[in-house]
């Protein structure tokens, strides 16, 4: 409806005469430009743009690697060989996987040092994180058992018999269906098979030839391994079906993938290159890969692609990590790290307070830059209700 010219006149005429209108108007202003000149690290919790790499077997154990600064900041020294990793979403713990010691032990990332350790039997070597139920799943080659610790502690709350040997464990985030029950699942291979197993303790088994190994499990409705024979099988969540061999003759290590494309970024050992996986969808013909390949000049043993979907970091054996533009499709640079790299991580720096009274549903203290987000975004409300009164005092004037 078009509001008559006097009307107008009147509103702009209360406006002026008002002071506290004006002063609610500028606060409306200047509120929303402050919620648009936050850092992406307040938006963007799911670790969108990288802070800081983790890389387990750099330096005395693990490496700390700072991507403003492009350069190694810290070496936490850990005995028992580290392998896998596993980083809060928050920044604030590291969980890392011994098998030298048959531990996994949670570091304080803002002290770097060990606030607990779990004995864990079948020298554990892979992690998995359920956000669902808030569980850390911990596995290795020399037990037929899967661990699962509490996501904010290293409180063991029970432990899954399988029907061998672990050697590859990653999560899923599904929906109802008739394979997948509600929830997510656990999925993780044995000598001969990828398994998934899910609520209420049901493991279905799919044959692998090959002797599946690592798995990973991008968002869609696909599941990647690869195999100790050196190739690559995709499976559908779906119907459990797998797929021909996606790439033969290779050694693969750990893979990653980047959550906005669906790629997936495949390590070969054997050739000192990354295969990028283009994504399946199943129901469509198998695509011919890889769709593209990176050439390094070293063996990568894991790929980490950070969560905005920009950088891809390649751990390399001697002691370097490279550092691949993803956009650009090329390596910016390489950097010593010493030691000799096996697995890579990316995500947040510690929140800037500590022992913070207020945690989250997990357990986990709630950063301060979050606190700031929330408390701008209420004074943003309390002063839009502001206005709203004013608006409905004038109409009644």
């Amino acid at each position: 409806m078009k509001v008559p010219a006097s009307q107008w006149d009147r509103l702009c005429s209360v406006y002026y005469r008002a002071p506290a209108f004006r002063l609610l108007a500028l606060m409306l202003i200047l509120i929303s430009l402050c919620s648009l000149a936050l850092p992406a690290s307040l938006v963007h919790a799911d670790g969108g743009a990288p802070n800081l790499a983790y890389i387990a077997g750099g330096g005395k154990g693990v490496s700390v690697f700072d991507v403003a600064q492009q350069k190694v900041t810290g070496n936490i020294a850990l005995d028992g060989d580290p392998f896998m990793l596993y980083l809060t979403l928050d920044g604030r713990f590291l969980y890392v996987a011994q098998p030298g010691l048959n531990e996994v032990s949670m570091l304080n990332t803002s002290t770097q040092q060990v606030v607990c350790s779990a004995s864990i039997p079948g020298q554990p070597s892979l992690l998995a994180f359920d956000p669902g139920a808030n569980l850390l799943y911990v596995a290795g080659n020399g037990a037929s058992t899967i661990t699962a610790l509490a996501g904010n502690s290293c409180t063991i709350k029970k432990t899954i018999a399988v029907s061998g040997p672990v050697y590859g464990l990653a999560t899923a985030e599904v929906g109802s269906g008739p394979n997948g029950g509600n929830g997510n699942q656990l999925w993780f291979t044995t000598a001969n098979s990828l398994n998934v197993y899910t609520q209420p303790d049901k493991i279905q088994s799919i044959s692998i030839p090959g002797n599946p190994q690592y798995v990973s499990i991008p968002p869609g409705a696909t599941v990647y391994t690869a195999t100790r024979q050196g190739t690559i099988v995709a499976v559908s969540l779906e119907t459990l079906q797998p797929t021909p061999p996606l790439l033969t003759g290779g050694e693969f290590g750990p893979m990653d993938f980047n959550a906005y494309t669906g790629e997936i970024y495949v390590p070969d050992k054997k050739h000192n290159a990354v295969d990028v996986l283009t994504p399946m969808y199943f129901g469509n013909k198998v695509p011919q890969e890889p769709e593209r390949v990176i050439k390094l000049d070293g063996s990568p043993q894991s790929v980490a692609i950070t969560g905005d979907g920009n950088l891809g970091f390649f751990a390399l054996a001697g002691g370097r990590i490279a550092l691949f533009d993803i956009p650009g499709r090329q390596v910016s640079d390489t950097f010593a790290v010493g030691g000799n790299p096996r697995f890579i991580i990316t995500g947040l720096y510690p929140p800037t307070t500590r022992n913070s009274p207020q945690n989250n549903a997990n357990g986990s203290p709630i950063p301060t830059t979050t606190l700031i987000f929330l408390a701008i975004l209420a004074l943003l409300l309390l002063v839009i209700l502001a206005l709203l009164i004013l608006l409905v005092r004038w109409r009644k004037e």
